[in-house]
């Protein structure tokens, strides 16, 4: 069984997407914990509901560190880790020791609307201003850089001309929900080989 942390700070939409997708048989694989940095998020209160093992951190608490923890807690435990809506930067030992087997979803088509203080409402908000016509979503696995990791996914959404960020936000979620479940499920078959800093589905 294909085995996966998930790492969350807000609603939890994704994590219930994986979670939904393991439980209609699409997803051969088990969550055996998911990693909060805020104890307010809602994903908390979905994983414990479906008995997942849960463990919130204190960002501030933990600061540098934060990613030596969260390798502490999962360790020898999983093959892969799944950034859903998680708005910590991960530094340190685990980037090393899970080399190309961190992902996270962005809700931009990358290179584009990415990088340093580009998250959530934000993302959306710059789309607009910048006035494309279409932006997205994108699964890439996770390195030092700032969303810079192979691009693994992306999925197309059309930007409409009286879009508020918040209506674009809504649809660019929905394809996050198919997009990142579509990801672990490539990685898990072993699909999905980086090769000179970009991925090849096979």
């Amino acid at each position: 069984m294909f085995k996966i942390a998930v790492l969350v700070s807000g609603g939890g939409s994704n994590l219930q997407a994986i979670i939904d997708s393991i439980e209609k048989g699409h997803l051969n694989c088990s969550i055996e914990a998911v990693i909060s940095d805020n104890e307010k998020a809602q994903a908390v209160e979905r994983a414990s509901k479906k008995g997942i093992p849960t463990y919130v951190l204190d960002k501030n608490s933990y600061s540098e560190n934060f990613g030596d923890k969260v390798l502490e807690i999962i360790d020898g435990r999983v093959d892969l880790i799944v950034l859903a809506g998680f708005f910590s930067i991960l530094k340190g030992k685990i980037l090393s020791k899970f080399n190309n087997k961190i992902i996270n979803i962005h809700p931009s088509l990358i290179p584009s609307f990415c990088g340093k203080g580009m998250y959530g409402i934000k993302v959306h908000e710059a789309v607009i201003k910048a006035g494309v016509k279409i932006t997205g979503c994108s699964v890439h696995f996770v390195n030092e850089e700032i969303d810079g990791g192979a691009i693994i996914l992306q999925r197309p959404v059309e930007v409409k001309f009286k879009d508020t960020p918040e209506e674009l936000q809504k649809r660019v979620l929905k394809e996050e929900h198919n997009l990142l479940p579509e990801a672990i499920k490539l990685i898990s078959q072993g699909r999905a080989n980086i090769i000179n800093g970009r991925t090849e589905i096979i």
